[in-house]
């Protein structure tokens, strides 16, 4: 016999004495990317698509004056909900505020988050960039308007360096610090991805 469910806990329930010894729990997990890749040969792309289907992350490309370039580089991946981070994590609020490294990720996350939910249903494209370990964390392209988007979550330290080797190559309509001492986040989050490109 074969017992089928989604509450082990239940099944586990009541049977400790009837069946003792006589029943097994064999938890079968969600399939992972290599499973699904031998069953449907699916590609990562492909993979990406159906996550970014369901609302869960998708995987950004890397900017290029090129489209083909762009379809062919490794994406970042970026959720689409903040929650699919942060649900799971080790660390509440309080210690991921005092986190700096955490604290900038789930900060980042939240940027990007924001960008693609609020170019949905627009022309405005999100991307990343990054070439020889320098990087911008978000581009976003909307028509031949190019902004490059640079994310802090503390005060600014140094120079931007990546942000410095995208304008030299792109020259980019507009440059944005978001967080530290740029714009703040509050203000950032109430403004749609295709206002940040057009002003």
């Amino acid at each position: 016999m074969v017992l089928l469910g989604s509450a082990p806990l239940l099944v586990q329930h009541g049977l400790t004495e009837s069946l003792a010894g006589r029943f097994e729990l064999i938890p079968v997990t969600h399939w992972a990317y290599p499973e699904m890749q031998t069953a449907f040969g699916w590609t990562l792309a492909h993979y990406l698509d159906l996550l970014a289907g369901a609302g869960m992350l998708t995987g950004l490309a890397k900017f290029s004056a090129e489209r083909v370039r762009q379809r062919g580089s490794s994406p970042k991946l970026q959720v689409l909900n903040t929650a699919l981070l942060t649900a799971q994590a080790p660390l509440g609020f309080p210690e991921a505020r005092r986190a700096p490294e955490v604290w900038g990720r789930l900060v980042e996350s939240a940027v990007g988050a924001h960008l693609l939910n609020s170019s949905t249903g627009t022309t405005a494209e999100v991307f990343y960039w990054r070439e020889r370990g320098r990087e911008v964390d978000f581009v976003v392209r909307m028509g031949r308007r190019v902004v490059a988007i640079e994310v802090k979550s503390g005060a600014s330290k140094g120079s931007l360096a990546g942000m410095e080797a995208f304008v030299r190559t792109f020259h980019p309509q507009q440059t944005l610090l978001v967080g530290g001492d740029g714009l703040p986040l509050e203000q950032f989050f109430q403004t749609p991805a295709a206002l940040l490109v057009t002003g």
